[in-house]
């Protein structure tokens, strides 16, 4: 598989592992990770920040995003605050960061953002992720502006989860590639 876009990966809440999806597509597929300071204890202003450097180090017109949980939400509070027009963005379990059950020690990443995002988008949920629950995946999706592919019940679609190795995830990907 041959990516045209340029393709950048944002992991959630304590980044992605050696075993995680985004790790696996960025040494299968040369992706760029954007890296923050701080994965355990994020201050949303700082991710944002972080993530527009990256974004700004490319013709934003050729950028794709991959989000995987609280990446979802920094993408989001990104395009409320920047508006930069990129390809798109593939939003892979997005977590609730109102929610009960989502952990302490972020900053800033409430209340979810309810925009439409200035760019095609796909939502990716499960029926039984832990830190969304469908409704709400489904309300981010429509208030995105995204298109909502639930794919059953893949907890938080992560490597406790069994996703490693995640084709379906990048035929996804390929979709807003093209």
């Amino acid at each position: 598989m041959i990516f045209q876009s340029t393709i950048l990966t944002h992991p959630g809440l304590g980044n992605s592992g050696p075993a995680h999806w985004q790790s696996l597509w960025e040494k299968q597929f040369n992706f760029d990770r954007i890296e923050q300071q701080d994965w355990e204890t994020p201050i949303c202003t700082d991710w944002i920040t972080t993530l527009n450097s990256y974004v700004q180090q490319h013709d934003p017109g050729t950028v794709i995003l991959v989000g995987h949980s609280l990446a979802c939400t920094a993408i989001a509070y990104w395009a409320q605050k920047y508006n930069v027009s990129i390809k798109g963005a593939l939003l892979v379990a997005p977590s609730d960061t109102e929610a009960d059950t989502y952990p302490s020690g972020t900053t800033g990443f409430t209340p979810v953002p309810l925009i439409k995002l200035p760019f095609k988008s796909i939502v990716v949920a499960s029926n039984n992720d832990y830190y969304v629950n469908t409704e709400r995946a489904h309300l981010f999706a429509n208030s995105w502006g995204s298109e909502l592919v639930n794919i059953g019940d893949a907890g938080h679609i992560n490597v406790a989860s069994g996703y490693g190795e995640w084709a379906q995830g990048l035929e996804l990907l390929k979709r807003l590639d093209n």
